[in-house]
């Protein structure tokens, strides 16, 4: 039994309901229903996909594809990525999704450590792999219209140049709901899909998520967010499906609840992602700090004038110019939110306290991919400003510290929402889940009294002060980005020295026709702000300017070990 404390929604895993089942029920109840629309493209009801997955069901068999075999995909979010995934689950396959954002090499590393036997791909993922450095695969198949990129299988290219004929002698009059009928899990503990964390040889952690996962984070969602979302809801999907975090809360939970799902299919800039929100007029919006706050520096800061500020803090009039305020914000979001949540990184904490000044519905969660994702997670109206949350249900979470509500130690959570473990890698596995089945997150934290978790920093990204004091760099980087033009930093440790590197906010910087001179001098200001602020072992010794944005993973986080 996990977290006995939770007794309305502690479940033993002899009872955790089958997870196809619930998409199964989901496109019978919602037949009807829009479902799928590539933005500014074609829409899918339940029942188009429903038709779509039994078509790839026929084509897995014809192709002898069994229960428990591999199928890849890689591509950006679309309609189409969606019904595969969905198809190989039901059909008792495992589901391999690969983040479109890496390399060839780090694609075909992943095909092949995985065992893959077909891998779905999008046009642009088409153009950039090279079948033969994957040569167990038996078909690469082109995700916008299902046909074979390429075929090493007799079967397989007899089953595709014959689907129509096959599905219309399988179904003569007509598809109806009632011949759904989709593979049942056998176990709880059942391997759904292998994520994989890095695409790199040698780093490679591919996590084996079992169906209680996604059927708990499932659950999870439900418990906090079923008042307010319901079937025919419209929601927006902004970060990779191939991503947990994506996965679990932009796409599995909106299609069981019935929503029409919005995908953008192309690369989420702040102009694209602004539009599709007055379009679409999302019911949340879950997304990376990177988006939010982009929007609120350039949307909203530059019309808080200093004497604006100073009215905000009156309280008749501060009142009435926040409630203004925060309609301009909710309406820039599609005027029709519940709330935002965010995760995968920290929230700016001037953007976070300016959001929380004028009660904007904004949250922020925790979690991880080796969870599925989530660990951590509170309604934005319960939400703690600088926390993540609390445990969430089937969760337990704890601070490896002699006093965590005040020393920072590693968190580690237990609970049904754990990774089996790392596919083809026990020793990573044995490294991250101890005897207990604690996983051990890698982060630091602390955690209060009332259970809120707040996070200081990744173990490996701590830094020793010159009398062991440990540093968090991303506090540093905290407090930096919220100064005059600074778009991100970076602080890093040098000769016991540190360092901050930034990225200016080149754009702004042009409109203000400064010279690299007066961004200098600016930086240098900034220095003096920053350290003013800072204990003697966290302050900085100089700033150097880096005009091209720093690289970042898929979910946005910036690649710390290339700039060290």
């Amino acid at each position: 039994m996990f977290n006995q404390n939770k007794t309305k929604h502690s479940i033993t895993m002899e009872k955790i309901p089958s997870f196809n089942e619930c998409i199964e029920s989901s496109i019978i109840k919602h037949w009807n229903l829009d479902a799928l629309t590539d933005y500014k493209g074609a829409t899918l009801q339940y029942q188009d996909v429903a038709r779509k997955i039994e078509k790839l069901h026929i084509l897995f068999e014809n192709s002898d594809i069994r229960r428990g075999d591999k199928i890849a995909l890689c591509g950006r979010n679309m309609s189409n990525w969606a019904v595969a995934f969905l198809a190989t689950l039901t059909y008792g396959a495992v589901a391999v999704p690969i983040l479109h954002e890496f390399t060839a090499e780090q694609i075909h590393h992943i095909v092949n450590h995985s065992g893959a036997r077909l891998l779905f791909v999008g046009d642009v993922v088409a153009q950039q792999i090279d079948p033969d450095k994957m040569p167990d695969l038996e078909g690469i198949v082109n995700i916008p219209d299902y046909s074979l990129m390429i075929s090493r299988s007799e079967k397989l290219t007899n089953a595709r140049e014959n689907l129509n004929r096959f599905f219309g002698e399988k179904y003569p009059k007509y598809f109806r709901k009632e011949f759904i009928s989709y593979y049942k899990e056998q176990s709880p503990d059942e391997l759904a899909l292998i994520n994989y964390t890095s695409g790199t040889t040698g780093f490679s952690k591919g996590v084996m998520i079992p169906y209680r996962a996604l059927w708990s984070n499932l659950d999870f969602a439900g418990v906090v967010l079923d008042k307010e979302l319901n079937a025919g809801d419209n929601t927006i999907s902004i970060l990779p499906m191939a991503h947990m975090y994506g996965m679990a809360f932009e796409f599995i939970k909106e299609f069981v609840t019935g929503c029409h799902i919005f995908y953008l299919t192309r690369i989420p800039s702040p102009a694209v992602v602004a539009q599709a929100f007055t379009d679409v007029k999302p019911i949340i919006i879950i997304a990376v700090p990177l988006v939010i706050e982009k929007i609120i520096r350039k949307k909203v800061f530059p019309k808080l004038t200093p004497s604006i500020r100073m009215m905000m803090k009156t309280p008749v009039l501060g009142t009435k110019i926040k409630e203004k305020i925060r309609q301009q914000v909710y309406n820039a979001f599609g005027g029709n939110l519940y709330e935002i949540i965010v995760g995968g990184a920290a929230l700016n904490q001037e953007v976070e306290q300016f959001l929380k000044d004028i009660k904007f519905p904004i949250t922020v969660g925790y979690g991880a991919t080796e969870c599925a994702p989530i660990i951590t997670y509170a309604d934005w109206k319960d939400h703690k400003a600088g926390s993540c949350g609390k445990e969430v249900v089937h969760m337990e979470v704890r601070i490896d510290s002699k006093n965590p509500h005040r020393e920072p130690g590693e968190i580690l959570a237990r609970g049904m929402n754990v990774m089996l473990g790392y596919y083809r890698n026990e020793e990573a596995t044995a490294q991250t889940i101890d005897k207990n089945g604690w996983y051990h997150t890698g982060d630091l934290g602390i955690m209060d009294k009332k259970g809120n978790v707040f996070i200081k920093g990744r173990s490996k990204n701590m830094l020793l002060g010159p009398s062991g004091q440990n540093i968090f760099p991303e506090e540093i980087e905290d407090a930096l980005n919220s100064l005059p033009m600074v778009m991100e930093s970076i602080v890093v440790q040098r000769d016991s020295k540190l360092i901050a590197l930034v990225h200016p906010d080149i754009e702004a910087c042009m409109a203000q026709n400064m010279s690299s001179e007066d961004v200098e001098k600016l930086m240098n200001h900034n220095l003096e702000v920053l350290n003013n602020s800072q204990p003697a072992y966290c302050k900085v010794k100089h700033i150097e300017i880096h005009d091209e944005e720093f690289e970042k993973t898929p979910k946005k986080s910036i690649k710390r070990y290339l700039y060290q």
